[in-house]
Formats: structure tokens, sequence, C-alpha cells
């Protein structure tokens, strides 16, 4: 156990506390003019970044003192651009969609005048009688923010802020009670890997610190390759203290002396970010020698991966972090035995690590008193697809999918029907209306077919071809394949292949058996997890949805009318302007032609390729062009004029 003078940790981070407590208390005074702008990847995306600028050119303009800044990730993507504006005599205020004239705008008539502009208001961030507050939506008011609680609150780029929300106020508690006692924490709080492994983290850092080594090593897994998942890339782009402070306190408690975050080079925000608040905290004496004066000497490298899906596995991520070729290999010995250069190594997910301060601060009993009995604390998500809310959720262990897509996201737009849920990323699993009761959590998930994953979550309504949205899953994960497994590599080609016949046009019934059987024996023979359960989406659309395989082969038919091979672009007579020439011009065939008695528009048949240009270009106010099955009655339509065709082609 590392000696430790807990008053000298103590009088170092009270110094740093307070100096940090009073900028950002000067910061966000009830005197002060303050701006700060969403403007993590999500924020930047819809136009954050000018935004930012309008807000700072008219606070010049207008002679008003104050600051503009620059906050993370709120949650809400769906709304952004966001902002939260302070000024004297009124609450927080959140405002959303903007763009550089309401900006300009919000100065001039918030800041010097006193008219809050309430048409642009999402809501105060505190309870008040005059103004609607962000608690009152579900969207917010139904979540319970652990990972989120300092995600859009401060500018990530600033250590100040960070610590005076709370960061590393954990490592003070950490270095009294000693490692072993932390270690105990952990397990008694009932962390599991949040990665989507689900295995006990306690557990984890017991066995890692009963390893005999003069080296060990952490490495934070930033890896986060699930299409439409982005939990882990907000939390290093918005409180990436969260993560170096979790780092620390799991060096402490194993005896690691060298850490390494890997993050995708394709997410250079949060790069950058993660980056800084290391240079950060090295020379606020956080990282380093003698970190606090507490003895533990720890520091932290940062490490781009090239962006394979399969890099998330652990084993293959430390391969690729030695500068080998990312590939799994056969556990055991587990990474906690032998991983970095064969030494001991912790590697736990951005999630795993960002929860280990809350748990010393809340205490273990206070954290495991959410969610249920297997699983504790909080489940962070990306609700994404066809839902009216998409952005990060962060609700309690066991809350149904009803509740979390439904009432928190507020369910799918357009009043058209849900259809499923595909959970887990693209190894999960596709659940219809009839499993949205299902409390979240690691083994319920499992046990229906799907898995937590690190957190991606797509909402599919009724446009969307369960057929087709199991193939194209299997064709991502296929193509991640690292090829090291000859089930894996082969057997998912197969797969691929099956169901490409089908939404061509030409599958058979015992196609259905076949694909049942070569997922056994992926799941059976693949190495790691990536083989192992690629083949969920498409076991659980053949147990939820088989209907729907069998109209596409016995009837040729696909309901949602995705699928080229039996879908028809037809315009409708009593829809059609006359006049309009918009879907003419799109064609990029030549399909469409007017005819010379009605003058209205026909599509040949022989010639539409289905490539969906002339349903974007039509006018929203005809939506004359539709999609039917040719296995329906096809309305008859005039046969194209030889002399157009002609003259069309010269």
């Amino acid at each position: 156990m590392i000696p430790v003078d807990a008053k000298t940790v103590s009088a170092r981070f009270d110094a740093l506390s307070q100096v940090a407590t009073k900028a950002y208390a000067q910061l966000f005074d009830d005197q002060a003019f303050t701006v700060a702008v969403g403007s993590a990847t999500c924020g930047r995306s819809a136009g954050a970044l000018p935004v930012l600028a309008a807000f700072r050119e008219q606070m010049e303009a207008s002679g008003i003192e104050g600051r503009v800044i620059e906050v993370g990730c709120m949650g809400h993507c769906y709304a952004e651009p966001m902002a939260l504006l302070k000024r004297p005599g009124y609450p927080p205020l959140i405002y959303h969609h903007l763009n550089p004239i309401i900006a300009r705008n919000l100065v001039k008539e918030f800041f010097a005048g006193e008219d809050p502009l309430l048409e642009y208001l999402l809501g105060a961030t505190e309870a008040n009688e005059m103004l609607p507050s962000m608690s009152d939506y579900p969207r917010f008011g139904r979540e319970q923010r652990r990972l989120l609680v300092r995600c859009g609150l401060h500018d990530p780029e600033d250590l100040p802020q960070a610590m005076a929300l709370g960061a590393y106020g954990a490592l003070v508690r950490a270095f009294t009670l000693g490692p072993e006692q932390v270690i105990e924490q952990v397990r008694q709080a009932g962390l599991r890997g949040m990665g989507g492994a689900g295995f006990p983290t306690g557990e984890k850092w017991a066995m890692a610190r009963a390893q005999v080594s003069e080296e060990k090593y952490i490495i934070c897994n930033g890896d986060e390759g699930d299409p439409g998942a982005f939990m882990d890339r907000c939390l290093l782009e918005s409180d990436p203290h969260a993560v170096i402070e979790g780092m620390i306190l799991c060096a402490f408690a194993v005896g690691a002396s060298q850490g390494y975050v890997y993050v995708r080079a394709e997410y250079p925000l949060a790069v950058a970010r993660i980056t800084q608040a290391r240079d950060q905290a090295r020379a606020a004496g956080l990282l380093g020698q003698d970190i606090l004066g507490s003895g533990l000497a720890f520091d932290v490298e940062v490490a781009e991966g090239a962006g394979a899906f399969v890099c998330g596995e652990e084993t293959a991520l430390i391969a690729s972090l030695e500068g080998a070729r990312g590939m799994p290999r056969m556990r055991p010995p587990y990474p906690v035995e032998q991983g970095l250069g064969k030494k001991p190594t912790v590697l736990d997910n951005v999630k795993s690590l960002a929860s280990i301060a809350p748990i010393l601060q809340e205490g273990a009993e206070n954290f495991a008193n959410g969610g249920t009995d297997a699983c504790k604390g909080t489940a962070l998500f990306a609700l994404a697809g066809k839902v009216v809310s998409p952005g990060l959720v962060e609700v309690p262990m066991g809350t149904s999918l009803r509740e979390l897509i439904f009432d928190i996201g507020g369910g799918v737009p357009g009043g058209k029907e849900f259809r499923a849920v595909q959970i887990g990323g693209p190894s999960g699993g596709c659940l219809p209306d009839s499993e949205l009761d299902l409390p979240i959590g690691f083994d319920s998930l499992r046990r229906a077919g799907a898995m937590m994953g690190s957190g991606g979550m797509v909402i599919l309504d009724q446009d969307n071809c369960m057929v087709e949205t199991a193939r194209f899953f299997l064709r991502f994960t296929q193509a991640e394949s690292c090829g090291k497994c000859t089930f894996c590599r082969i057997g998912t080609r197969h797969m691929l292949d099956i169901l490409t016949a089908i939404v061509e046009g030409r599958g058979r019934m015992e196609d259905l058996d076949r694909l049942k059987e070569l997922a056994q024996d992926i799941h059976a023979g693949s190495l790691c997890n990536l083989g192992k359960t690629a083949p969920n989406p498409v076991l659980t659309t053949l147990r939820f949805f088989r209907d729907e395989y069998v109209e596409h082969i016995e009837q040729g038919r696909c309901r949602a009318k995705v699928c080229n091979v039996m879908t028809a672009y037809y315009i409708l007579p009593d829809k059609c302007a006359r006049g309009c020439d918009a879907c003419v011009g799109s064609c990029p065939v030549e399909a469409i032609f007017t005819s010379p008695k009605s003058r209205i528009k026909v599509i040949d048949q022989a010639l539409c390729t289905k490539c969906d240009s002339c349903r974007v270009a039509c006018p929203t106010e005809y939506n004359a062009v539709t999609t039917i099955s040719p296995i329906d009655q096809l309305p008859p339509s005039e046969p194209r004029p030889p002399a157009e065709t002609k003259k069309e082609k010269s």
C-alpha cells in the first residue's frame, strides 16, 4: 500500500479547488453576462461554431461585458445548436435551434434589453413560477444524470471549471481510504463493465491488484465503433477530466504507473480535448510524480486507433496499441494477467472509468440503490433513428425500453407505427413492441436475444424492412471481421449472401433454417464477441419478424417497400400537378414522360432504376410519387409515345 499523508493531499487539493471555485463563480456570477454554447461534435455539425461567433461579435458590438464560452454536449441533439444564457435578474436559460441571426437578436433583445425571446426558449435550468423548467420535460426530468452531470455546464478545455463542479474531488477520499478499500467500494457499488461485457469492475480490479509485477497498465477503451453510438465520444469531448480522474483512481487501486487512452482517429475533437485535459492535469500536479503529495506516480498517454471495429475487443485493442495488427487472441490468459507488453493490464470503457468518482463521492451504497439487483447505477444510451428526441439519455438500470423510447424519447415521429428497436450496436438484436416492457440490463437483454453493447439504440418504424435491416447490420460486421476465425470470416459471408438473395427475390424457405444453422456455428466457433454476436440481428428478426421473411420469399412482397426488386414507383394521377416537371428533371435515366392525353407524368417501369430521385423532387404540396408492390395491381398507364421516345433520345 502506498503511504499517504492525508493532510498533505487534502491541503494541496483544497488550494487548487479554491482557485477553481472562485474562477467559476466569477464566470457564472448572478451579476455576470455569460453565454455557453454547446459545441461538441453534434453541436458543431448543426452549426454551433457560427452561432458562437455571432454571440461574440454582437456582445462586442453592443458593448456588453461578459464571456462567451464553449461547453460540451447537453444531450439534446434534436435541439442543436443550443446555448445557455445567463444575465442578472434571470435564472440560466437554455435556447434551442439557434442560428447566427437568432444569436444576435438574443444579445440585442435579452442582454441589451429585457425581452428573453421566449419563442426560442427550451427551458430554465432552475424551477421557477414564470418560465418552463428543463426538469418539467420528460426528455430531461426523467433522467438520472451521473455520467452526464457536468456535460454542457462547463468548458471542457478549462480545468478550474471542471474542478469547481467536483472533478478530482474523489482523489482525496481514495487516498484516505487506501487501495483495498477503493476496490471494495467499487465492488459493493455493483458496477459492471459499461463497454458491453458487463463483467464486475471490482472483481477485475481485485484480480489486477493481486498480480505480482513491477509494471501494470491502465487502458481506457475509447474505440467506439457502433453505428449510431456516441456516448464515449460525448464524455471525452464534454467532460474529459472525469475520464482522467477515473484512470488515476484505478491506477491507485491496482498499483499501476502508466495509462493509455485509446481513441479512434475519427474523433479528432475527442482526441484534442482528452490530450489537453491530460496536459492540464499534469501542470496542476494531478498527473505525474507524487500526485497531490500522495506518493502515487501515474501518467497518461493518448493513442489514436485506425478505426477498425474489431479493436473495440480488448485483446485486439492491446495488439493495436503494441503496433501490431488489431486481431483478438485466445483467452486465458486475460489482460489482467498478461496484457500490454505481457504485463497485468486493466482495460475499462470510458463510461466505466467515469463512474468511479461518483461511487467514491456518493458512497457505494447510494450508487447501488439505483438500478436493479443484478445491474446497479445508470445506463447511458444514444437514441437514434426514428425517434422524436434523439440524443444522449442517462436512466437508471431497470428502466423499461418503452419508457425510454416513448416517454423520454417522445416516440416515433409523424404518427407512424413503431416497428422495432435495434439495441446493442451492429451485433445487437432487433426487439418488437411486445418486448418493450423489458427492463434494461445486461442479463435481461441478453435473454431476449439482444445486448447492452456500448449503448447504441436505433429506433425503426413502419418504413423499415426488417430483412433489409438484418442484412445492413450483418454487412457491417462481415466487413469489419478481422478474418482470423474461419467461422466468422466465411460464415458471415454465407449468411450475407443468403440475406441478399432474399431481399432480391431469390430466396427459398429452406434458407431460413440454413441461416439459423450458420448462426449457431458462427457463435460456437468464433474467437471474440464480434463473431459470436454478429448473427444476433438475423436471429432476432427471424424470431420476431419471421412473417416478413416469408412474405419476401413466398409472395415477393416487401411491406415497407424498401427492397428494390419488390418495389415500384408510381405517380398518382389525382395528385400530379400538370405543369410541374420536377420529377422529369430529377430522373437520371429519363424514365418519366408526359402523357399526351392526360398531360400527367408517367414512369416507364422498364427504365426506372428506383433511385428515389423523383419522390424526393416532388413538391411536398403534391406528394404525387409513391411506392407500391409490383405484385399488387399496378395501375394502368399509357405507353410511352414512340415519337417522344425518339425525340428524347435525339
